[in-house]
This record gives structure tokens, sequence and C-alpha cells, in this order.
């Protein structure tokens, strides 16, 4: 007698769910309204992963998606006594569809990871060369109007502080020839830290000035963020982290929305360069400080007095930024004074109370 059974099957060609009918004769037929839907040899059929209360069965040579789910207890148990080679898991690899599976897919995981990881740092560093002046500008200014709303917009500017910061700026100017213009503006907070903006706005913050022991020390500071706006180092890193489709907003003058303005910003304000970037950043430092003929140690002694003592392991590494330690090592290898200090002691002392 030929034995009836109730399941569910997907024919693996259209998303549909079927109910049909089990036929356990010669072979095990699929059957819907009288008609056979496909007959799977006994042989062939093996059981793949499903949810615990569910047995589902595909078959060797079948459609690559097509499967029965089975959940009658006494269907499940005629299938195991119907199909001898049910759990044979070799046999279901011979058919290439797990593996091919698990395969695919880890080749999808390597090549997402390997274009984030190498691809778009990669086409940033060649981009970032080719974007106009003018809109490495607007892109500044749209992280400028961000960077006065998180401090308030509260620029430091007492008249003899402003003449010393700007008597600084110009000799540094001067000495580094870089390709645009730069301003320098000071901003009252009580972080200590510098950073450049593209387009070539810098600012210095109030607790950098109040750390600072010599003015040595932010005229070295002050160059090495000259160095990034030569370099491009931040022009780069809003390519890197915003994709090319972010250049292309650039290109069509979609930087003045808020979703925008608030990326810039956060790319900017937030960024850490690579160990590479800033030792670029800290040789371009050094080399406009030996034309002024003064030392480049004192930048390394503010940045070690900021950051405390480091250690280098896996997070350091992860991080991707110079120890302060080995910044000042360096730093100090091109440790010459042949000339006066750029700013007169008044004027030092000028520039350091420029927020009182």
């Amino acid at each position: 007698m030929t034995a009836k059974f109730e399941a569910i099957y997907f024919d693996g060609l259209v998303n549909k769910k079927r109910r049909v009918t089990l036929v356990l004769g010669p072979t095990l037929d699929i059957c819907e309204d009288g008609a056979v839907l496909s007959a799977w040899s006994y042989v062939d059929v093996r059981r793949i992963p499903a949810p615990p209360d569910v047995m589902r069965l595909r078959a060797i040579g079948a459609a690559q998606l097509a499967h029965l789910d089975i959940r009658d207890g006494d269907t499940q148990r005629e299938i195991e006594r119907h199909c001898p080679k049910l759990a044979d898991d070799a046999a279901l690899h011979a058919d290439g569809s797990t593996l091919n599976i698990v395969g695919w897919s880890f080749a999808a995981t390597v090549s997402i990871v390997g274009l984030v990881w190498f691809g778009v740092p990669f086409a940033a560093d060649r981009l970032a060369p080719l974007v106009p002046v003018a809109w490495e500008k607007r892109l500044g200014d749209a992280a400028e109007g961000q960077v006065r709303e998180l401090f308030d917009g509260k620029s430091c500017a007492s008249p003899k502080g402003a003449a010393a910061l700007a008597k600084l700026s110009q000799r540094l100017q001067d000495a580094s020839g870089l390709r645009l213009p730069a301003t320098i503006e000071a901003i009252s907070s009580k972080t200590p830290n510098a950073f450049a903006l593209p387009g070539g706005k810098v600012f210095i913050l109030a607790g950098l000035l109040e750390k600072a022991q010599s003015q040595d020390e932010i005229l070295g500071v002050l160059a090495h963020e000259f160095g990034h706006l030569q370099n491009r180092d931040h022009l780069r890193r809003v390519i890197a982290d915003g994709g090319i489709a972010y250049l292309f907003g650039l290109l069509f003058g979609d930087v003045t929305g808020g979703g925008a303005i608030v990326f810039v910003g956060k790319t900017l304000l937030t960024a850490a360069n690579s160990r590479e970037t800033e030792a670029q950043a800290d040789a371009f430092a050094a080399q406009t400080l030996a034309r002024l003929g003064r030392p480049a140690k004192p930048m390394g002694e503010l940045l070690l007095r900021v950051t405390g003592k480091e250690k280098d392991g896996f997070l350091t590494i992860l991080h991707d930024h110079p120890l302060s330690e080995d910044r000042l090592a360096k730093l100090s290898a091109a440790d010459k004074a042949t000339a006066e200090p750029v700013l007169t002691a008044d004027e030092w002392k000028a520039l350091q109370k420029i927020c009182d």
C-alpha cells in the first residue's frame, strides 16, 4: 500500500510555499492536486539545517533552493525509514551547495574588509591632491561653522595677544612656504589642543597656551598643523571617511546641508591621523623650525606634557597614532637654535594671555 503524507514544498524557482502530498512509492513523489511536481530518489534525499521542530529536506540534483518542510512526527519517522543517506554530510558537500555558500560568503566578507581597509584610503590619497582649492575652502568653511558652535564662538583677541599671534603666524608662513595662506585663531577653551581645517584655518585653544612653557613649544605645534595643511591630510580624511560619494557632494555644492556639516565637523574634530601622517607633519614642522633657526624638541616636550607617558601595545597600534615619547626622541635629533626667538618676552606673555 502506498503511503501518503502532508508537507510544505518550495520548488526553488519562485518564492512560493506550496502545500503538497508526499507519496512514498518507488520514489518520493511530491504531488499537488494529483499532479506530480517532482520525484526524488530516496538515496538522493538529504536533511539540511532547520528549526528544531522541522525536518527540512533537499535532493541532490534538484533545484538549488528546492526543499521540503515536514513538521508531523509520523511523517518524519517514515522519511527516516525510507531515506538511507538522510544524514550523509559528505554527499551533501559533494554537491557543493554548502561549500559554495560558505565560500562566497567568505569571499564577499574579505572583499568588503579589503575595500574599507585598503581601497578607500588608497583612493583618498590619490583624489585629495586633485581637489580644487575652492572646494577645499568650502569644506573648511562648513567645518568652521560647527567649530564655532561647539566653542560658542568665543574667539580670543586681546590686542597685544592678537598682535603677537599675527607676528608668529607671519614668520611661520614665510618659513614654511605653504601652498595657500593660513589664518591662526585662538579660542577660549581649557582643552589643550590645536587643529587645522581644510582651506587654511588653524585654531589653537587657550588650554594649550596654558600648558606651554615656551614660545618654541607653541611655534612647533603650529608648524605641525601647517604640515597637515600643506599635505591636505584633513581633506584626505574626509574623503576616506565619507567616500567618493561625498567628494561628488563637494563637486555639486552639497556641503551646506545640516547632515553634511555635522559629518565634516565630526570627522575633522575627532580624526586621529595615522602614524605616517603625523610623522610627515612632524618632519614638515622640523624643517620649518630649522629655517627659523629654532629647535624642534620643545614641540615634543609639550606633546608629552599634554598626553603623559604612553605604552605601545595592541590598543595603541589599533589607535594608529604615534607615541609622544617616540616623537620627542625624533624631534630632539633636530634640536638646534641658531636664531633669536620669534617673539620678545613681552610678546610671548601677551600671547599666553590672549584669552584674558
